[in-house]
């Protein structure tokens, strides 16, 4: 082994840093005694990158090859997929005096020097003009006999560090966008920015969107910088290999879901691989239609609340509301009491509960637009973090109060807790609320959930499904009373069905009698799909048509949104033509050109749910109401759902029954 420069003096000269890193402190030299400085050392040298680089030292091992010396051998393993430039190694092998073993050859310095340089590359080219760069900055040291030259050099491993990691950051970068070339590519604001920021939530950035459909038809890629890759995704035949993919290589993307964690713990939402699939099993239950004809009920009797509100409001002259707003409150109201038999009154005075959830939605989105809070350690410091964790606590103390008030009864009672206006003569509960569901459920093992993952679940519950099923019902309105002929045809057909009957109830079994209504709810979920966007990333490459592969780790991102305007599947895909859902003009439609529940294994398990909710609460609000447009104009909003800027604003005009 070649002796590097003389590190330590004393007791033991020309010991070499790496290869003293493992005495004891004993035999360190007697001038400088710094263990702790040492170990600082070692660890800053595996800190450079820890998933790829692994320094190893086995002293007098000969199962491998060795760099003996006086003290002991040593042997550094350095790898690295895909291989990076070692060019900025060597210096500091110089200044060390070690060797390296580079991919499984023991090298030298001399033989790093010699390694090809790959020239034609930037990224190569760059990464060995820092060898230079390097050699004259370690010319630069005094001797390491001094906390001056210590502390140098500490420095210099720092500066090491930070160029590895640009470098190698770069290097995968490069990379991906090579083995990504078989995806067209949109213009990019600039070469290091790439297209950070040209995605924006306004209606112009749908309609930006709406002009990437056109134009590349079904895919993309789309590049956050360096630092993210997404592949978009926006037509039937390349979001099916994508959403139909096992869900045991499905992940569900940090950068888009991730925000919502410490809100939503490990629901069903986020999380991933057995836990998912075990959670879904236990709360397919929950959705079952014997289950969901018991909600029918509840979407009825919010509905008459909601409509008792407005009548009122109409008198008092305040005729033009907020359908977001308004709607809301109402499929919150509807979730309370679905998921904990609560009634909170929402619809008519405030809740803190229900201020919190309003605030983590507002906060998810703000962070997701403001990149310097995409870091933990700083966004916990700032007022948003610290506004986010007692929003969450509020949500969750009042999650965790009903479990655990649900489990006690279940003990004490063996069957969930009844109330009074939710039970029959005989003391029987009417329903089974999700909560109970959840309380109940057991896997073939016979364990159950524990009380963190029913808080996780019912948490996820509220989520995404007051405000999406709200998107839904607002969005419906609003296209209907722009095309108030179609509005006429779903009153006509609601009076036809309710006719005859002393209430305005509708019941489980009425949905079906209701085909003209469910194809205006379903063209409005295809031109204002409350939720535009999924993203998932994969275990392993995938292959989409035309032999097109998106490599492991990368973010695809399925937009309901693009497939649902593109116009090779959908003619004129901005005209609102319920007529696209008649059962006639469906045959030939891919199968997923309509989705805006997702499709495959992570699909939407409240989807039958949510239409139930949608059809009963548009079927009674057309009977009672004639909706017009409001006087300003609507601005599409796209956030966590798709909403307004400044609200969804309608007219309303009470309907006498006929």
């Amino acid at each position: 082994m070649r002796q590097g420069r003389r590190l330590f003096t004393g007791a033991h000269e020309s010991v070499s840093a790496f290869s003293c890193v493992h005495l004891s402190p004993s035999q360190c030299s007697k001038e400088i005694t710094f263990p702790a400085y040492l170990s600082v050392i070692t660890q800053l040298s595996v800190a450079i990158s820890p998933s790829s680089l692994s320094c190893t030292a086995l002293l007098n091992n000969p199962s491998n090859q060795e760099a003996s010396g006086e003290h002991g051998s040593v042997n550094y393993q350095l790898n690295d997929t895909p291989p990076i430039p070692t060019a900025p190694l060597k210096s500091t092998l110089d200044h060390m005096g070690t060797v390296a073993c580079v991919d499984g050859a023991f090298l030298s310095s001399e033989r790093i020097s010699a390694a090809p340089q790959s020239r034609g590359n930037p990224v190569h080219r760059m990464a060995f003009k820092l060898d230079g760069v390097l050699g004259r900055l370690l010319a630069c040291l005094p001797p390491v006999s001094s906390l001056q030259g210590l502390l140098q050099l500490s420095a210099l491993i720092l500066v090491l560090a930070v160029l590895y990691r640009v470098t190698r950051l770069l290097w995968r970068h490069a990379h991906n966008a090579h083995r990504l070339r078989c995806f067209a590519q949109p213009p990019k604001r600039n070469w290091l920015l790439g297209h950070l920021g040209m995605m924006r939530s306004t209606d112009e950035g749908l309609q930006a969107a709406d002009q990437l459909v056109r134009t590349y038809r079904h895919s993309c890629t789309w590049f956050l910088g360096p630092f993210y890759t997404l592949v978009r995704l926006f037509h039937p035949d390349y979001t099916k290999p994508i959403l139909m993919a096992s869900a045991s290589i499905t992940i569900k993307d940090e950068l888009f879901y991730g925000f919502l964690r410490p809100w939503l713990g490990q629901g069903l939402l986020l999380s991933n691989g057995e836990h998912w699939s075990r959670h879904r099993r236990l709360l397919t239950p929950a959705f079952h239609f014997d289950i969901l004809k018991s909600y029918v009920e509840i979407f009825n009797k919010s509905s008459d609340i909601m409509h008792e509100k407005w009548r009122h409001l109409v008198a008092d002259g305040k005729s033009s509301l907020d359908m977001f707003e308004q709607v809301s409150l109402m499929t919150l109201d509807c979730l309370l009491k679905c998921t904990f038999s609560y009634d909170s009154n929402c619809q008519e005075s405030p809740s803190d509960y229900i201020a919190a959830i309003y605030e983590l939605s507002a906060l998810v989105v703000k962070r997701e637009h403001h990149m310097p809070h995409h870091w933990n350690w700083l966004y916990w410091r700032s007022p948003e973090g610290q506004r986010f964790r007692r929003a969450c606590d509020v949500v969750h103390k009042f999650t965790g109060d009903i479990v655990d008030r649900r489990r006690t009864a279940l003990l004490h009672q063996g069957e969930p807790e009844t109330h009074a206006a939710d039970t029959t003569r005989s003391g029987r509960k009417k329903r089974t609320d999700f909560i109970d569901v959840l309380l109940l459920s057991k896997d073939d093992d016979g364990n159950g959930l524990t009380d963190e993952e029913i808080k996780a679940e019912a948490d996820t519950f509220m989520f995404e499904g007051h405000d999406t099923t709200a998107s839904g019902i607002s969005w419906v309105l609003y296209n209907l009373a722009l095309h108030p002929q179609y509005q006429d045809q779903c009153r006509a057909e609601i009076n036809v069905l309710l006719d005859g009957r002393d209430t305005e109830e509708i019941l489980w079994d009425d949905l079906t009698n209701l085909p003209f209504t469910t194809m205006c709810i379903k063209e409005t979920l295809r031109l204002h799909p409350p939720v535009t966007t999924v993203a998932r990333t994969f275990s392993q490459d995938m292959t989409v048509p035309e032999g097109r592969v998106i490599p492991q780790g990368n973010i695809c991102l399925v937009s309901i949104y693009g497939t649902h305007h593109n116009p090779e599947i959908w003619p004129n895909p901005d005209v609102y033509d319920p007529s696209r859902f008649d059962p006639e003009n469906s045959t030939n439609r891919p199968a997923l050109a309509f989705i805006p529940f997702a499709a495959g294994p992570r699909n939407c398990i409240g989807q039958n749910f949510a239409m139930a909710e949608l059809r009963v609460v548009v079927a009674l609000t057309i009977r009672r109401f004639r909706v017009i447009p409001g006087k300003t104009e609507v601005r599409r909003l796209n956030q966590l759902i798709l909403r307004a800027e400044g609200g969804l604003w309608l007219q309303l005009e009470p309907v006498t029954a006929p």
